[in-house]
């Protein structure tokens, strides 16, 4: 089984491996941008004439970042207590803004720790192939 810590443990990716997969990949913490922020929704347009530091400390409060690099611009989203994503589904391990995703997940595992390999863990709850 693989160890989202431990980059040997991960397999190689192919087409329909997320299919029966226990969302590892949406333990890890997922770094995204403004655009991003956007198109999830949590942040509008309008706001883009206010300092990006503001922006940051309402997320932080609404406690949808967990943090704000100020040298890269780079926001990490904030996990649940398990590591989970914010918007991982508890219970069906799928992601909830799967068409608003942000970038960093759409390129996964074309980008990330160990490219084009992820931590693929089978959902004992997933339906056998």
């Amino acid at each position: 089984m693989a160890d989202i810590n431990r980059l040997e443990t991960w397999i190689k990716y192919k087409n329909g491996l997320c299919g029966d997969c226990m969302g590892s990949c949406c333990t890890m913490p997922v770094e995204v941008k403004l655009p991003d922020l956007i198109r999830i929704g949590v942040v509008d347009e309008f706001e883009l004439d206010e300092p990006i530091k503001n922006i940051a400390k309402r997320l932080e409060k609404q406690r949808v970042i967990q943090h704000f690099n100020f040298k890269n611009s780079l926001f990490t989203l904030a996990q649940r207590a398990n590591g989970d994503c914010l918007y991982l589904d508890a219970k069906t391990r799928l992601c909830t803004i799967y068409d608003k995703r942000p970038n960093t997940c759409r390129n996964h595992p074309k980008i990330g720790p160990k490219p084009g390999f992820c931590a693929y863990t089978r959902n004992p709850a997933a339906q056998p192939r």
